[in-house]
Parts: structure tokens; sequence; C-alpha cells
């Protein structure tokens, strides 16, 4: 029997399903990685940041398409030249640089976290920890392999996860219980 697919938070506070909802939605998300980006603390070649947190977001607010178009506009709008990517910097460059493998990790990491949470994983404060890490490590998986070329070997961990750790496990601390406590007011205040 298949599972039926479960509303995303922005599903049940926007329920009026359009074009122009979905739109504004993308371009918000995709705003706050842009903003969140900014947000940087420069340790090596890839810069600490707040995007995670809002790629995370995205997907658990959104679900998954949604959530990685968010994060697709973004990369698409900072290639073409925007300086929206950290430091304020924009261009291709930026994706074929260090951080290139990270910054694709989001849209996967958006979606991943979306389809869970469209399947009630953010209803839960351990299932969306665990949707959380999830999106971690998805970033980290494409992150780290691309990272790998600009850095030399052997260091790559050193460079590209290690530090990102505490910075990390703080956002999921202050993302996880946004999501189980934010359906609760939904559902005190009905849908």
């Amino acid at each position: 029997m298949k599972q039926a697919k479960a509303i995303t938070m922005m599903d049940a506070i926007f329920p009026k399903a359009t074009l122009v909802r979905d739109v504004l939605l993308i371009l918000s998300f995709s705003a706050l990685t842009a903003l969140s980006a900014q947000i940087a603390f420069y340790i090596g070649p890839v810069p600490i940041t707040g995007q995670t947190f809002s790629v995370l977001l995205a997907g658990a607010l959104l679900g998954s398409r949604r959530g990685a178009l968010s994060q697709l506009t973004y990369l698409g709008v900072g290639a073409m030249g925007a300086p929206i990517f950290a430091g304020w910097h924009g261009g291709i460059g930026v994706l074929m640089g260090p951080t290139g493998g990270y910054l694709i990790g989001f849209v996967a990491a958006a979606f991943v976290v979306g389809f869970l949470a469209e399947r009630g994983w953010d209803r839960r404060f351990w299932s969306m920890a665990l949707a959380m890490l999830i999106g971690n490590i998805v970033i980290y998986a494409f992150g780290l392999p691309w990272l790998a070329n600009f850095v030399p070997s052997g260091s790559v961990l050193a460079a590209g996860l290690y530090p990102f750790i505490p910075g990390d496990l703080t956002k999921l601390v202050l993302a996880t219980p946004a999501l189980p406590s934010g359906w609760a007011l939904v559902n005190r205040l009905g849908r």
C-alpha cells in the first residue's frame, strides 16, 4: 500500500495552491539563502556560513520540489553574477571553485529533507533532527569530493568537514525544534 504524502508546513499555512504562491515561496527561500550566505567566517577555502540553516529549512518547509527549486534559483542567480554567494561574491567562478560542490549539494539536501518532511518527519523532534542530519551529510557528500580537487592530498576532512561540525550541530539544534513546534502551533490554530 502506498503511503500518502503529507503536506508541508507552508502548504498548511498557505493552503490555496497557486503558481504565484509557489514562485513567491521559492524566491523567498532563495533570498533567505542569499542573506544567510553573508553570515560568513573564513577559516580556509570554505567559509562557515548560515546557508545550511536556510537550505535545510527550505526543504523542510517547502517540500522536496520547491525546496530544491529555491536552491536552484539561488545558484542560477548567483552563477549569472549577482553577488549573493558568501562574501557578496557572484559568478560561475564561485561554482567552479572550492565551494562549488557544497553549493550544488544544497539542491540535493533541500530535496532530501523536503522528501522526508513530506512524509511527516518534520512533525517530531527526533525524526526532524535525523532529517536535518541526513541533509547535512548530503551537502558533505557533494562538497568534500569536489573540495579534494583544491586542497593538498589527505587534508580534505581538515579543510572541509571538521571545522564545520560544531556550527552544523548548532544550526541543527536551532532548526530542529522549530518544525515540530511550528506544526503544534498550526494544528492549535487550525489549518
